[in-house]
């Protein structure tokens, strides 16, 4: 399989910590073997470490059991023997010496220089556990020619993300700390880096004299599955909002980087960081569904929000005055993920009255952050035939459209591929995560009430309120149309 990446990578052990868990069933392992087959994957070995005791043996079937599931069939087909033959496993109960153990023979089965292999820890693993699992690779001696991979959300408030990085950069330097966030993974987020900074059409109206306002909208059908003990010590603002909303909201929002190249990206990003306002009670609807205190795991008085919309403020030249939505929830009426730049209307219209111009709302620009990227731009124009009536048009783009469908990789895939590399585009910063729980600090402190609402549906009805006078964009009145149509 041909595909557009060129760089070379050093040998890695690449040491999974959760190996056993839901996330390294669906996305890790079937997105290293995935990787394997695409040939993107350098000399390595895959050591997996859960609290389980399994042999290599008992590991191995788990990952194909889980690979089955998850990867595809010709992958399998074509790759699953020779990519079993990199797995390993050592138990954690073995600690810090059996880690460094499992290590060292794995890096004895590579055909390198022992100082040119590089280990990748990647911590699936519950957010409270991060700090005992740093502890014990350094008390392994395994920071040497290392990075480390860590799963959101990084802290619950300023004060445990400022202790937590501290803490990471006892064993770790800044540049070997990769803060993950699946959603800068999506082709669709690059797409919008490529759209703003790669055509001369939309940057010159990219700003407050030209968009009237913004909307991120991640609505999920799935409820909290087993996740409740997490779910209870975050809720969906800690989830979901400060980890991957406000970074699309950042690359939505960003100036010109001088290159595309990791520390500028970062520094512009952490630019708009540094400009959103505090967020208080007001710009906050947090909403409940009913039957959520049901759940086993989950107190029968909880005020954990399964939902939340908030609106933001930027305030720097380019967005002083322009709102942004952001909505995320659990057990809502569909899943999406999508962003929508709304452009301001004519300030006067020379069309008749009845010819429909305004009556379906400004011209919009969505971003469609699905797998399956895709975009659209809406605007009106004239229906054929006598008269002078206007209807809603579009133009539209999908990433299927290209012929190259089959070069796009994964968010986890190409996350993890970018961390062997040492880039870090794609990862969050320290800074920013400090300064992003610096802005939701006072309204963490002291949240709004809890709005209950039923599964299926939207969301409370009060965040239509917050948004005022505009209108939510999902639900679409129109569907996106099919590559057949």
């Amino acid at each position: 399989m041909d595909h557009p990446y060129d760089r070379h990578l050093d040998p890695h052990v690449i040491v999974l910590f959760g190996a056993t868990g839901d996330l390294a069933s669906r996305k890790l392992l079937p997105g290293l073997l995935r990787l394997f087959d695409a040939g993107l994957l350098p000399e390595c070995r895959v050591l997996g470490t859960s609290l389980e005791q399994l042999s290599d043996d008992d590991f191995r079937d788990l990952a194909s059991q889980v690979c089955n599931n998850f990867a595809s069939s010709a992958v399998m087909k074509d790759s699953w023997h020779g990519f079993s033959q990199l797995l390993h496993y050592v138990s954690q109960v073995e600690g810090a010496d059996g880690l460094a153990a499992a290590v060292k023979t794995c890096e004895s089965e590579l055909d390198a220089d022992p100082d040119s292999i590089r280990r990748l820890h990647y911590l699936s693993i519950p957010p409270k556990a991060s700090r005992a699992v740093v502890t014990t690779l350094g008390e392994a001696g395994l920071s040497v020619r290392s990075r480390i991979v860590m799963e959101k959300p990084f802290g619950t408030d300023l004060a445990s993300a400022r202790e937590l990085n501290s803490h990471v950069r006892e064993i770790f330097t800044e540049d070997e700390i990769f803060r993950i966030d699946h959603f800068l993974g999506k082709e669709a987020a690059l797409n919008i880096l490529a759209f703003r900074f790669a055509n001369g059409l939309f940057e010159p109206i990219w700003n407050r004299q030209h968009i009237d306002h913004v909307q991120i909208d991640v609505p999920e059908t799935l409820s909290i599955a087993t996740r409740a003990e997490f779910y209870e010590s975050a809720g969906a603002f800690r989830d979901m909002v400060v980890t991957h909303l406000f970074q699309i909201m950042a690359f939505v929002a960003m100036e010109s980087p001088t290159a595309l190249e990791p520390s500028a990206i970062n520094e512009e990003k952490n630019k708009v960081f540094r400009s959103v306002l505090p967020i208080t009670v007001d710009d906050v609807v947090r909403g409940q569904f009913a039957g959520y205190r049901e759940i086993g795991g989950v107190t029968p008085q909880s005020q954990v929000e399964t939902f939340v919309a908030l609106r933001c403020w930027i305030d720097n030249w380019r967005w002083a005055g322009v709102p942004f939505f952001l909505r995320t929830g659990k057990q809502l009426a569909e899943g999406a993920r999508i962003v929508s730049i709304a452009f301001k209307e004519p300030p006067k219209s020379m069309f008749p009255t009845g010819s429909g111009v305004g009556s379906l709302g400004p011209d919009h620009l969505t971003f469609d952050l699905a797998d399956s990227s895709r975009l659209s731009l809406s605007f009106y124009g004239k229906r054929p035939g006598p008269g002078f009536v206007l209807d809603k048009l579009s133009m539209q783009f999908a990433t299927q459209e290209t012929g190259d469908e089959h070069n796009v990789l994964e968010a986890y895939e190409r996350l993890i591929h970018d961390a062997m590399a040492g880039d870090q585009t794609l990862f969050t910063s320290s800074e920013g995560i400090e300064r992003l729980w610096e802005v939701a600090d006072g309204m963490l402190e002291d949240p709004p009430r809890v709005h209950p609402y039923f599964a299926g549906s939207w969301g409370p009805e009060a965040m239509h309120a917050l948004i005022a006078p505009y209108s939510w964009r999902l639900p679409f009145e129109r569907r996106w149309r099919s590559r057949d149509a």
